[in-house]
């Protein structure tokens, strides 16, 4: 058990304690975090690409994304094992970047991108994999969480859809790439 922990539940731990201890640091400096955050087409907004989504805009933003990330983060880690880091860490960078490209001139800050990059990922995964653990995970994402797909779309103001859509295709484009690379070896 102590194996599986340390590589199926440890990473996503990991992960939200960081969001957490960021989220505290962020409340004691009045949310003047926020600035750490993407923005788009700026030179100072790149930083962000990294950061943004351990900075939240208030503790609610925070407390929002934890219980997601946490389910959707540890049903990733199991279907996708060993491959879990680095899918975690193409879906914040290409996320960053094509909300630097692309977002409206705000900043956006905040772990939506990765949980619907988690949402997208185990979509795909099933649909590529055809196993019983990837067709299980994605049940239970869809029972769950298959609401997200409104996420995807602009129907409220001051929420970063371009994070939540291109977290979505970086997910979905990682399985679908890493997939087929497997495949083809």
């Amino acid at each position: 058990m102590q194996g599986f922990y340390r590589s199926r539940i440890q990473p996503v731990i990991v992960l939200l304690t960081i969001i957490w201890l960021v989220e505290v640091v962020n409340l004691f400096s009045g949310h003047g975090l926020f600035h750490w955050g993407i923005l788009p087409r700026d030179m100072s907004g790149l930083i962000g690409i990294v950061f943004a989504p351990f900075i939240h805009g208030s503790l609610w933003h925070a407390i929002s994304n934890t219980v997601p990330l946490l389910i959707l983060g540890l049903l990733a880690s199991v279907s996708q094992g060993s491959r879990f880091i680095s899918m975690t860490v193409i879906i914040i960078l290409f996320t960053g970047i094509g909300v630097w490209l692309v977002g409206r001139g705000v900043y956006h800050v905040g772990a939506s991108g990765l949980v619907f990059g988690y949402f997208g990922a185990l979509l795909m995964a099933a649909f590529v994999d055809r196993n019983m653990k990837s067709l299980l995970a994605a049940l239970i994402t869809i029972l769950l969480y298959g609401g997200l797909v409104f996420g995807l779309l602009p129907i409220a103001s001051g929420i970063s859809v371009e994070s939540h859509l291109l977290g979505f295709l970086s997910g979905v484009g990682y399985i679908w790439i890493t997939r087929k690379r497997v495949r083809h070896q």
